[in-house]
């Protein structure tokens, strides 16, 4: 498919995801920005027949994009672990305590790709993610949007929404594993901007 065409598919849908497809690399990675006020990382686990959710406050973020050549992207994050917050004050609390996050001792959360590539509507994004000092490889699944009123082509303002999840236990973070679950399941969603 070519790009016009692509593109065409994407105003047609309202959605970018189908434009991370393979091709020459002719330009550089295009950088990108995150807008705070459109973006929230979250995260939930099971608490019994309930669930515990909550955000991480974003430290830093570089993001360098390539549509016509996925495998040129990277996505670097360091996430807040300190100013974390959950769905109720024990459990925000007990997040950031030594028997989980250990956020005295272990302030941020850090994640690095190692692989993009298109994959269905969208990318799949590997990469190392660093909790309590712990390294580990995670997936996560990227889907990208334009804002409305955009025109085809116009990448300049994009929501971003990844997904996956990982499980606690391999980085230390036991606590309470009799009341909450080990899977840790994420949902983050951005509003990026082109850098100028």
């Amino acid at each position: 498919m070519s790009m016009t065409k692509a593109r065409a598919l994407i105003l047609a849908l309202g959605v970018v995801s189908t434009i991370f497809v393979a091709g020459p690399g002719l330009a550089d990675p295009t950088g990108y920005s995150l807008q705070p006020n459109g973006t929230t990382v979250g995260f939930s686990t099971d608490f019994g027949k309930d669930e515990i959710t909550g955000q991480f406050p974003i430290t830093s973020a570089n993001l360098k994009l390539d549509f016509e050549n996925p495998g040129q992207s990277t996505i670097d994050v360091t996430l807040n672990v300190a100013d974390a917050n959950a769905s109720f004050p024990f459990a925000a609390q007990a997040l950031k305590g030594p028997k989980v996050l250990n956020a005295s001792e272990f302030p941020e959360i850090t994640f690095t790709s190692t692989k993009i590539r298109a994959e269905g509507e969208g990318a799949r994004v590997e990469g190392d993610i660093t909790i309590r000092g712990v390294t580990k490889s995670v997936v996560l699944f990227a889907q990208f949007w334009q804002q409305k009123g955009q025109a085809a082509g116009d990448l300049h303002l994009l929501k971003i929404r990844l997904t996956g999840a990982l499980m606690r236990s391999d980085f230390g973070a036991t606590g309470w594993s009799d009341m909450v679950g080990d899977e840790v399941r994420l949902d983050i969603l951005a509003l990026i901007e082109q850098e100028k």
